[in-house]
Protein backbone atom coordinates (compact mmCIF):
# COMPACT_ATOMS: atom_id res chain seq x y z
CA UNK A 1 0.00 0.00 0.00
CA UNK A 2 2.79 2.39 0.89
CA UNK A 3 4.53 1.79 -2.43
CA UNK A 4 1.29 2.45 -4.30
CA UNK A 5 0.74 5.71 -2.43
CA UNK A 6 4.31 6.80 -3.16
CA UNK A 7 3.83 5.97 -6.82
CA UNK A 8 0.70 8.15 -6.95
CA UNK A 9 2.53 11.18 -5.53
CA UNK A 10 3.57 13.77 -8.19
CA UNK A 11 7.27 14.01 -8.89
CA UNK A 12 8.69 17.54 -9.18
CA UNK A 13 10.94 17.75 -12.24
CA UNK A 14 12.20 21.29 -11.73
CA UNK A 15 11.94 24.52 -9.82
CA UNK A 16 8.49 26.03 -9.63
CA UNK A 17 7.81 29.37 -11.25
CA UNK A 18 7.79 32.35 -8.91
CA UNK A 19 4.33 33.90 -8.62
CA UNK A 20 3.87 37.14 -10.54
CA UNK A 21 6.54 36.55 -13.20
CA UNK A 22 5.64 36.94 -16.85
CA UNK A 23 5.65 34.22 -19.50
CA UNK A 24 8.86 34.66 -21.49
CA UNK A 25 7.61 33.15 -24.75
CA UNK A 26 4.31 35.01 -24.81
CA UNK A 27 5.93 38.35 -23.97
CA UNK A 28 8.58 37.87 -26.67
CA UNK A 29 5.96 37.02 -29.27
CA UNK A 30 3.92 40.11 -28.37
CA UNK A 31 7.09 42.23 -28.59
CA UNK A 32 7.89 40.87 -32.06
CA UNK A 33 4.43 41.63 -33.41
CA UNK A 34 4.35 45.08 -31.80
CA UNK A 35 7.78 45.88 -33.27
CA UNK A 36 6.70 44.72 -36.72
CA UNK A 37 3.58 46.89 -36.54
CA UNK A 38 5.53 49.94 -35.37
CA UNK A 39 8.35 49.52 -37.90
CA UNK A 40 6.00 48.96 -40.82
CA UNK A 41 3.75 51.90 -39.97
CA UNK A 42 6.79 54.15 -39.52
CA UNK A 43 8.16 53.29 -42.95
CA UNK A 44 4.72 53.65 -44.52
CA UNK A 45 4.36 57.15 -43.06
CA UNK A 46 7.87 58.06 -44.29
CA UNK A 47 6.93 56.96 -47.82
CA UNK A 48 4.31 59.70 -48.22
CA UNK A 49 6.86 62.30 -49.34
CA UNK A 50 8.40 59.89 -51.83
CA UNK A 51 4.96 59.08 -53.22
CA UNK A 52 4.42 62.79 -53.79
CA UNK A 53 7.64 62.93 -55.85
CA UNK A 54 6.41 60.01 -57.94
CA UNK A 55 3.11 61.78 -58.58
CA UNK A 56 5.00 64.85 -59.81
CA UNK A 57 6.98 62.68 -62.21
CA UNK A 58 3.79 61.07 -63.46
CA UNK A 59 2.28 64.48 -64.19
CA UNK A 60 5.30 65.52 -66.24
CA UNK A 61 5.50 62.25 -68.24
CA UNK A 62 3.08 61.98 -71.20
CA UNK A 63 4.06 58.41 -72.10
CA UNK A 64 1.65 55.81 -70.65
CA UNK A 65 4.29 53.08 -70.54
CA UNK A 66 6.67 55.32 -68.64
CA UNK A 67 3.92 56.23 -66.18
CA UNK A 68 3.16 52.54 -65.62
CA UNK A 69 6.85 51.79 -65.06
CA UNK A 70 7.19 54.64 -62.56
CA UNK A 71 4.12 53.50 -60.62
CA UNK A 72 5.33 49.89 -60.55
CA UNK A 73 8.79 50.90 -59.35
CA UNK A 74 7.31 53.15 -56.66
CA UNK A 75 5.02 50.38 -55.39
CA UNK A 76 7.85 47.84 -55.34
CA UNK A 77 10.18 50.18 -53.45
CA UNK A 78 7.45 51.07 -50.96
CA UNK A 79 6.69 47.39 -50.35
CA UNK A 80 10.39 46.66 -49.77
CA UNK A 81 10.76 49.60 -47.37
CA UNK A 82 7.68 48.64 -45.34
CA UNK A 83 8.71 44.97 -45.21
CA UNK A 84 12.25 45.81 -44.17
CA UNK A 85 10.98 48.21 -41.50
CA UNK A 86 8.60 45.58 -40.14
CA UNK A 87 11.33 42.94 -39.93
CA UNK A 88 13.87 45.25 -38.30
CA UNK A 89 11.30 46.60 -35.84
CA UNK A 90 10.13 43.12 -34.92
CA UNK A 91 13.67 41.83 -34.37
CA UNK A 92 14.71 44.83 -32.25
CA UNK A 93 11.68 44.95 -30.00
CA UNK A 94 11.52 41.16 -29.80
CA UNK A 95 15.17 40.96 -28.67
CA UNK A 96 14.59 43.71 -26.11
CA UNK A 97 11.46 42.03 -24.74
CA UNK A 98 13.15 38.61 -24.62
CA UNK A 99 16.18 39.98 -22.77
CA UNK A 100 14.07 42.01 -20.34
CA UNK A 101 11.68 39.17 -19.44
CA UNK A 102 14.50 36.63 -19.28
CA UNK A 103 16.53 38.74 -16.86
CA UNK A 104 13.43 39.49 -14.81
CA UNK A 105 12.58 35.79 -14.43
CA UNK A 106 16.23 34.94 -13.71
CA UNK A 107 16.43 37.49 -10.91
CA UNK A 108 13.14 36.27 -9.46
CA UNK A 109 14.37 32.67 -9.53
CA UNK A 110 17.75 33.47 -7.95
CA UNK A 111 16.33 35.75 -5.25
CA UNK A 112 13.27 33.60 -4.59
CA UNK A 113 10.93 36.59 -4.66
CA UNK A 114 9.40 38.75 -7.38
CA UNK A 115 9.38 42.43 -6.49
CA UNK A 116 9.91 45.81 -8.08
CA UNK A 117 13.71 45.54 -7.78
CA UNK A 118 13.73 42.60 -10.21
CA UNK A 119 11.85 44.66 -12.80
CA UNK A 120 14.03 47.74 -12.30
CA UNK A 121 17.24 45.68 -12.43
CA UNK A 122 16.16 43.85 -15.57
CA UNK A 123 15.19 47.11 -17.28
CA UNK A 124 18.48 48.76 -16.32
CA UNK A 125 20.60 45.83 -17.49
CA UNK A 126 18.69 45.44 -20.76
CA UNK A 127 18.86 49.14 -21.63
CA UNK A 128 22.58 49.22 -20.78
CA UNK A 129 23.25 46.19 -22.99
CA UNK A 130 21.44 47.68 -25.96
CA UNK A 131 23.28 50.95 -25.39
CA UNK A 132 26.55 49.02 -25.57
CA UNK A 133 25.81 47.37 -28.92
CA UNK A 134 24.81 50.61 -30.62
CA UNK A 135 27.32 51.80 -33.25
CA UNK A 136 29.78 54.50 -32.28
CA UNK A 137 33.05 55.16 -30.51
CA UNK A 138 34.01 53.67 -27.16
CA UNK A 139 33.25 56.94 -25.38
CA UNK A 140 29.87 57.15 -27.07
CA UNK A 141 29.04 53.56 -26.10
CA UNK A 142 30.06 54.15 -22.48
CA UNK A 143 27.77 57.18 -22.42
CA UNK A 144 24.93 55.09 -23.86
CA UNK A 145 25.49 52.36 -21.26
CA UNK A 146 25.33 54.82 -18.36
CA UNK A 147 22.34 56.63 -19.79
CA UNK A 148 20.53 53.38 -20.60
CA UNK A 149 21.11 51.94 -17.12
CA UNK A 150 19.81 55.07 -15.40
CA UNK A 151 16.88 55.54 -17.77
CA UNK A 152 15.91 51.86 -17.66
CA UNK A 153 15.82 51.82 -13.86
CA UNK A 154 13.96 55.14 -13.68
CA UNK A 155 11.27 54.00 -16.13
CA UNK A 156 10.88 50.39 -14.97
CA UNK A 157 10.71 51.12 -11.23
CA UNK A 158 7.32 52.92 -11.25
CA UNK A 159 5.98 50.68 -14.01
CA UNK A 160 7.04 47.60 -12.05
CA UNK A 161 5.43 48.92 -8.89
CA UNK A 162 2.18 49.55 -10.77
CA UNK A 163 2.35 46.10 -12.37
CA UNK A 164 2.79 44.35 -9.01
CA UNK A 165 -0.07 46.35 -7.48
CA UNK A 166 -2.37 45.29 -10.31
CA UNK A 167 -1.27 41.66 -9.88
CA UNK A 168 -2.03 41.85 -6.14
CA UNK A 169 -5.47 43.31 -6.81
CA UNK A 170 -6.21 40.56 -9.34
CA UNK A 171 -5.08 37.88 -6.89
CA UNK A 172 -7.24 39.33 -4.13
CA UNK A 173 -10.25 39.32 -6.44
CA UNK A 174 -9.68 35.70 -7.46
CA UNK A 175 -9.24 34.62 -3.82
CA UNK A 176 -12.45 36.36 -2.74
CA UNK A 177 -14.33 34.80 -5.66
CA UNK A 178 -13.05 31.32 -4.76
CA UNK A 179 -14.02 31.92 -1.09
CA UNK A 180 -17.54 32.83 -2.12
CA UNK A 181 -17.77 29.69 -4.22
CA UNK A 182 -16.59 27.56 -1.27
CA UNK A 183 -19.17 29.15 1.01
CA UNK A 184 -21.92 28.52 -1.50
CA UNK A 185 -20.75 24.93 -1.90
CA UNK A 186 -20.74 24.45 1.87
CA UNK A 187 -24.24 25.88 2.18
CA UNK A 188 -25.48 23.60 -0.58
CA UNK A 189 -23.87 20.56 1.05
CA UNK A 190 -25.50 21.48 4.39
CA UNK A 191 -28.93 21.71 2.74
CA UNK A 192 -28.34 18.37 1.03
CA UNK A 193 -27.39 16.71 4.32
CA UNK A 194 -30.54 18.10 5.97
CA UNK A 195 -32.69 16.73 3.14
CA UNK A 196 -31.04 13.31 3.44
CA UNK A 197 -31.68 13.22 7.22
CA UNK A 198 -35.31 14.18 6.67
CA UNK A 199 -35.73 11.39 4.09
CA UNK A 200 -34.19 8.87 6.52
CA UNK A 201 -36.61 9.94 9.29
CA UNK A 202 -39.58 9.65 6.97
CA UNK A 203 -38.52 6.22 5.78
CA UNK A 204 -38.41 4.98 9.38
Amino acid sequence: METAEKADEPISTGSQKVAGTVNWGTATLIGVFAGMLYGGSKEAAASVSKDAEVMLKLGSTPDKREQYRLMRDAMEKRFIRVTRGSIIGGVRLGMFTAAFCGLQNLLAEKRGVHDVFNIAGAGSATAATFGLILPGSLKWRARNVALGAALGAAVCFPLGWLHLKLVDKANEGSLSASGDMDQRGGARSGVGAAIERLEENLSK
